[in-house]
């Protein structure tokens, strides 16, 4: 409670003095708190560390889980989601016709064999920039993140494949009109889960950044 109130007390006398609040600064920087950063200020205060690949396997996230229980599983909730015509669900959450916008290359997708679903930071660059230290529990939890709609995108499986582990130094959607976006995403996913960025990686996110529009990005971190 000290600190609400003192958060409360420097924003009344920054009020008093016509100084305007910084509303990110004022917020808990715990797991469930939300802040709020331009693209920018988000990009700057990414922590910046060398990255290791050292012990990293893919099953060491375990993906594709039935969190709620409800039959169906991660992929197929996704797929749920983003449907723009929906599909028939089956016995066992089986989806079958339906319709998507892979948004990375502007393709729409008929069906849900052409899609994969894309971890918008990899697992893999995931595992680079701090998630090794992570439990198996919090590896799981965020390959399946259903809490923000940024970390996981059904896209076609061209785009997905082509990007493979690679980072945003390495790779950016066929759409140079979603790069804006697909950044502001990348930079959102690793603030929610507390990731790294190495020095690379924040260039090109900088780079990027240039060009588009310095809007808030709102995040409900995860850890």
């Amino acid at each position: 409670m000290g600190n609400i109130r003192a958060v409360a007390l420097a924003v009344a006398v920054g009020a008093a003095l016509g100084l305007s609040a910084t509303p990110a600064s004022a917020v808990p920087a715990a797991p469930g708190g939300t802040v709020t950063r331009t693209l920018t200020q988000a990009i700057a205060e990414l922590p910046v560390a060398d990255e290791s690949r050292a012990g990293y396997e893919r099953t060491k996230f375990r993906h594709w889980v039935d969190t709620d229980r409800n039959g169906c599983n991660t992929r197929a909730e996704v797929l749920l989601e983003e449907a723009i015509v929906p599909p028939t669900v089956g016995s066992g959450c089986r989806l079958s016709g339906g319709e998507w916008d892979s948004w990375y290359d502007g393709q729409t997708i008929d069906g849900p064999a052409g899609l994969d679903i894309d971890h918008k930071v990899p697992l893999a660059e995931a595992w680079d920039s701090g998630a090794s230290a992570w439990s198996a529990q919090e590896r799981q939890d965020y390959a399946n993140d259903l809490g923000d709609s940024r970390a996981l995108d059904a896209v076609s499986a061209q785009q997905n494949r082509q990007k493979a582990d690679k980072d945003v130094a390495e790779w950016l959607p066929a759409d140079a009109g979603v790069h804006c976006r697909y950044v502001e995403d990348w930079v959102a996913v690793k603030t929610r889960w507390g990731l790294s960025a190495d020095a690379v990686e924040v260039s090109a996110l900088e780079r990027v950044a240039v060009g588009c529009p310095d809007e808030e990005i709102t995040v409900v971190l995860a850890r």
